[in-house]
């Protein structure tokens, strides 16, 4: 089967080209490939905001949602 080399910007004009549905079918894949790294950073995410919350005295687990975002908005602040 020939191959066909496409830029970047070419396959987004073509997938733009395409009725919702088949777009959607593109899309679908796209994040199926992804979902294990996803999964990975998700997982990681979680793991470090509990290891800093038990640093700080607090189980992330039992905190409110308030309370868990305050955490966050520390952290982000912080300097």
């Amino acid at each position: 089967m020939p191959q066909v080399t496409l830029t970047n910007e070419q396959v987004v004009e073509l997938v733009k080209q395409l009725p919702k549905e088949q777009q959607m079918e593109v899309f679908k894949f796209l994040l199926l490939q992804q979902w294990g790294e996803w999964q990975s950073l998700t997982t990681y995410g979680m793991d470090k905001i509990k290891l800093i919350a038990q640093e700080r005295g607090k189980e992330w687990d039992g905190m409110t949602e308030e309370e868990q975002e305050n955490l966050i908005d520390e952290l982000v602040h912080e300097q």
